[in-house]
């Protein structure tokens, strides 16, 4: 019955409006569609603006063949894939992800030409020789060169003045589908997926699948705010679980690398725990959340400073600090030579401490410091090495031999039979069984074995001696 009876009654709702709530009601209907039409063209301009900066990233490389072969030459093969990346100086600078290089021996970048052309199948594009400048683990980035005129840079936006809600789009080559765009929102922002990591990312649900990292998540005023990363999925596809490497954090490691050819990272020396109930109580504190200091390294520019175990951090540089985390995220983009202002709590008084940021010392660090990519590069081998010398020798700890040649890092080329390649930190010892003192032997060494076959290195890695072998190709 009431079926029956619902076309009468909508038939008398809509004729109990009357003239001027049709009106009304049109203008409205009228307004939703010009505001649709204006965000689809904005959207589309925007697409039109960003994509010249976006580039696609080819690589090619050594890997371990799969099953049983039949012949000690087909023990590796060669592998291709690709990834994103995004031009942010106009002297040919791009900024991708680490992984996406890893393992490269040639790498080459898919350029637009400008002014772009009007094909709806693809774009008007040349591909050119990239060369590492540098390469930076910790954050997982990579900066390229190339040789090339008319690029048009993406400039950087302010990753810190983000928050959830806002409109991203994400830009790249998912699955090597090149010059593609997503739209979504920023999910969550300062997202730490490590418990113990200063790295933070940028959540976005705009899509992100495998071949878009490298690439750029950019805001609606057309800035990189993000460089797409990962993902967190069960199955490899995207399931609304995208990150980016916040763009104040890739600006930094861009800088740096592109002045020094590495990134030297600054630390005050200290370790900050989380203020929980439990600790709160134990201790006496007085509060149940915050952030404490629990450790002042001696000799460092916090002990120096006179900073003390137990201090409660108030503030850095006026930001308050509500727990630990939140402090060394802070800290990790301060630049070597900057000065820090912490208020904190002690003895429940309130101090202020001025500290100045120092390198943060580490054997790989010093390495780079010393080693020159035209004099210390390996080719074969595919890494920037230097020898480990006494002063070397003190900062790596006790080795399992007296010399070696420090791998500072690893690009391209040498795969053992799990397909790990040299690593940054590894200490290679021996070549097809003949002990190395040095760099120069390194390379008369790898040097002296023809093509086809086997180079057997030992190497030391974390304490531990393990082989890498592979084939010359």
């Amino acid at each position: 019955m009431g079926i029956r009876h619902l076309p009468s009654l909508v038939f008398v709702a809509l004729f109990a409006l009357g003239p001027g709530d049709l009106a009304l009601a049109q203008a409205r209907a009228a307004a939703g569609a010009a505001a649709l039409a204006d965000l689809d063209g904005s959207i589309e301009a925007l697409v039109r603006t960003v994509d010249p900066s976006v580039v696609q990233v080819f690589t090619t490389g050594l890997a371990p063949s799969q099953g049983v072969v039949a012949r000690q030459s087909e023990l590796v093969t060669t592998q291709r894939a690709s990834g994103s990346g995004v031009i942010v100086d106009a002297s040919g600078y791009v900024v991708t992800n680490a992984h996406v290089i890893a393992g490269a021996s040639r790498i080459r970048v898919e350029v637009p030409i400008l002014p772009a052309g009007q094909s709806l199948l693809a774009r008007r594009s040349r591909v050119v020789n990239a060369t590492v400048v540098g390469v930076d683990d910790e954050t997982d980035l990579a900066v390229l060169k190339i040789e090339a005129t008319g690029l048009r840079p993406l400039p950087f936006g302010d990753s810190d003045v983000l928050r959830a809600g806002q409109m991203v789009l994400a830009f790249g080559s998912p699955l090597g589908l090149q010059n593609s765009v997503s739209l979504g929102i920023v999910s969550a922002i300062a997202r730490q997926l490590e418990p113990d990591s200063p790295m933070v990312y940028v959540q976005t649900d705009a899509s992100i699948n495998p071949g878009n990292s490298g690439g750029p998540l950019v805001d609606t005023q057309g800035r990189l705010v993000g460089l797409n990363t990962l993902i967190a999925a069960t199955t490899g596809a995207n399931a609304g679980l995208g990150f980016a490497a916040p763009s104040n954090i890739v600006r930094t490691v861009f800088d740096q690398i592109k002045q020094n050819g590495r990134v030297r990272r600054g630390e005050i020396g200290v370790r900050a725990q989380t203020i929980t109930p439990v600790l709160a109580a134990g201790l006496g504190l007085g509060r149940d959340q915050g952030a404490m200091l629990a450790d002042i390294r001696p000799g460092s520019a916090a002990d120096r400073a006179g900073l003390i175990i137990g201090d409660i951090v108030l503030m850095l540089d006026g930001k308050p600090i509500e727990n630990g985390r939140q402090f060394h995220v802070n800290l990790y983009r301060k630049t070597i030579g900057e000065v820090v202002k912490l208020d904190v709590l002690r003895s429940g008084k309130p101090v202020s401490v001025t500290v100045a940021v120092t390198e943060r010392v580490d054997p790989l660090s010093a390495a780079a410091a010393v080693a020159d990519p035209r004099e210390n590069v390996v080719p074969r081998l595919g890494v920037l090495a230097v020898t480990v010398d006494k002063t070397l020798a003190s900062m790596l700890g006790a080795l399992r031999a007296p010399a070696g040649v420090l791998v500072v890092s690893a690009t391209a080329g040498a795969f053992d039979a799990d397909g790990d390649g040299l690593a940054p930190g590894d200490v290679i010892h021996a070549v097809n069984n003949h002990w190395i003192g040095d760099l120069a032997a390194l390379k008369s060494a790898v040097g002296a074995v023809k093509v086809g076959d086997s180079i057997v290195l030992q190497v030391e890695r974390q304490g531990v001696l393990r082989y890498v072998a592979f084939m010359v190709e």
